[in-house]
């Protein structure tokens, strides 16, 4: 028990409200696999499974928050162009964040082993997302926008000049220590003139659509007809409501 060894859950006896809890595979890039016809069809690749609890009920019960993610495309627009960037990644992501004391509580999830509560923030509560971009705006506010963009625990310092990039990521790295945010070393890329952010190549050349996307999607065979376009009618149906609609 890893996370009650770290004290991201602890055991409760008993509780009234408990959400159930889930085994979904893990996927993690897309291939080309060919199918019964012989024919290559994109898949997902799996590699190992999670453990997923089910906050549906606990989502609808929830007063929802309405702070909105930045757009991914003036993201990305605002990282283009530039000569150096380094490309951070949070460690352990929404779980650097507490759950107030009297909120725990809402968390509680049954397993065969016992039921559990969560002492820090999870994926899966529908307020996650944008309490976890507002903590991390207020983290970087002087700094987000001018030498680094922030999107969720996705962090990317830039900068002209490879002097430059080395004193914004010092701006950054003093900052993470200040607040105590962790970041995940393994995903680091230090220094380099391009990377792939938010599905998308950006360079001093601008945006780019990631290459490893296209080569699966360059390898697929050609549809022979209407029958092997995946759900071609809905795709098609608003020209079919054209002539309706005069």
């Amino acid at each position: 028990m890893k996370l009650v060894v770290a004290q991201i859950i602890y055991p409760i006896l008993d509780s009234q409200w408990v959400s159930p809890v889930q085994v979904v595979p893990k996927k993690s890039g897309m291939t080309a696999m060919k199918n019964q016809h012989d024919e290559l069809v994109p898949a997902r690749i799996q590699n190992s499974w999670r453990v997923y609890i089910d906050y549906q009920k606990l989502n609808q019960a929830t007063s929802k928050d309405h702070f909105p993610l930045p757009f991914i495309d003036q993201v990305l627009e605002r990282l283009a162009k530039k000569f150096h960037y380094c490309f951070l990644d949070g460690f352990f992501g929404f779980m650097q964040i507490h759950i107030a004391s009297v909120d725990q509580h809402k968390t509680n999830f049954t397993c065969p082993f016992s039921t559990f509560t969560y002492t820090k923030m999870l994926f899966g509560l529908c307020n996650a997302p944008s309490t976890f971009q507002i903590c991390m705006i207020n983290i970087f506010s002087d700094l987000w926008e001018d030498c680094m963009e922030v999107f969720m625990d996705d962090f990317t310092v830039y900068a002209e000049s490879y002097e430059a990039c080395l004193e914004n990521l010092s701006y950054v790295s003093t900052r993470c220590i200040e607040t105590n945010l962790m970041l995940n070393f393994e995903k680091f890329h230090f220094i380099v003139i391009d990377g792939i952010l938010l599905g998308h190549l950006v360079s001093n050349r601008g945006i780019e659509v990631d290459k490893a996307k296209v080569d699966i999607i360059t390898s697929l065979s050609n549809p022979a007809s209407m029958h092997f376009i995946k759900n071609f009618s809905k795709i098609t149906l608003p020209l079919s409501m054209l002539p309706h609609l005069h």
